[in-house]
């Protein structure tokens, strides 16, 4: 049994390492969040010590390594997106290896300080990178490794999940927290992409906005066109005011549908860690440098021919 503190325990994500923890055979010894909202711990890990303030969470984590069987082995991470690189690193020197939620830091140059630390810590950083082990993405992964290799795939990616007014309050629509929308809920599928289709050889960007963002990505085997958005007036007519949602990925006129499958890919995720098979650094830099360069990249001219097809409806 491995002992594991969780920083940011009022996150939305927050109960899933909870279970996740709990479902591998683990302890969760300790949780830290400003927010005191976090009654979920009585359903999942009632006996677990709970800090609002980061001094006393980090002097008792502290005061835990004083006895072999109360030290702390693991530290996971679900603040907020700007302050994953500090918390990642309060953990490597308090002497755990670290699991921390996407986007994991928002630049190639934070990632290679957290390697450094790494390096004087002897300790490891992992990356939640959940649709790896989603059992459509691998089986598509196969299909893709097994055609001839001078085939490249066109692909549609579109993402609209419509977020309320509490969202343009929250954190998560300050770029300068979340990293603008295409780190913070696209970060995931940048790096599906990468993990199925190859090595990034373009990165253009169609649309940049506060809500929205869209472009053309060519990999070592497919041809991505990519539209995220928070925007509820970008939903679909077919889906608007019926569904917040809608995920739509076509390949080769193909639909994939992964909708299902999701609530044990963190349970997976941690599984897989604990059994030394974990995504560190290395795993996370393909996406991480993707989404840095989205994010100061001024809107290109929209060639048709590469452009999402919703990028002409919201320019016109």
């Amino acid at each position: 049994m491995k002992n594991f503190a969780l920083i940011g325990a009022a996150g939305y994500i927050a109960p899933r390492h909870m279970r996740a923890i709990k479902d591998t055979g683990n302890n969760l010894s300790v949780a830290y969040d400003i927010n005191d909202s976090v009654g979920i711990i009585d359903s999942i890990s009632p006996q677990s010590d709970f800090f609002t303030e980061f001094e006393r969470f980090l002097e008792h984590a502290h005061c835990l390594k004083r006895t072999p069987a109360s030290a702390l082995n693991y530290v996971s991470v679900c603040s907020p997106n700007h302050l994953h690189h500090a918390h990642i690193a309060a953990g490597l020197r308090l002497g755990c290896d670290v699991i921390c939620e996407k986007p994991l830091v928002p630049t190639p140059a934070v990632l290679d300080e957290l390697a450094r630390i790494e390096t004087e810590t002897g300790k490891r950083v992992f990356n939640i990178l959940q649709l790896r082990h989603h059992d459509a993405i691998l089986r598509l992964r196969e299909k893709v490794a097994e055609a001839p290799r001078d085939t490249k795939f066109d692909v549609e990616l579109t993402y609209i999940t419509s977020r309320g007014k509490w969202y343009l309050e929250s954190w998560k629509s300050d770029p300068r927290k979340s990293f603008g929308v295409a780190t913070n809920i696209g970060v995931h599928f940048f790096d599906m992409l990468h993990f199925i289709f190859g090595k990034l050889q373009d990165n253009r960007v169609h649309l940049n906005e506060e809500m929205k963002a869209a472009g053309y990505l060519e990999y070592e085997r497919a041809r991505v066109r990519w539209f995220l958005s928070i925007d509820a007036n970008d939903l679909p007519g077919e889906v608007r005011g019926k569904k917040p949602t809608y995920r739509n990925i076509d390949i080769n006129g193909e639909q994939l549908e992964f909708s299902e499958g999701f609530t044990d890919l963190h349970t997976t995720s941690y599984r897989e860690i604990l059994e030394g098979r974990g995504y560190g650094l290395a795993d996370a830099r393909h996406c991480i440098e993707a989404v840095d360069v989205i994010r100061g990249a001024s809107a290109v001219r929209v060639d048709s021919d590469r452009a999402h097809p919703f990028v002409a409806s919201i320019r016109s």
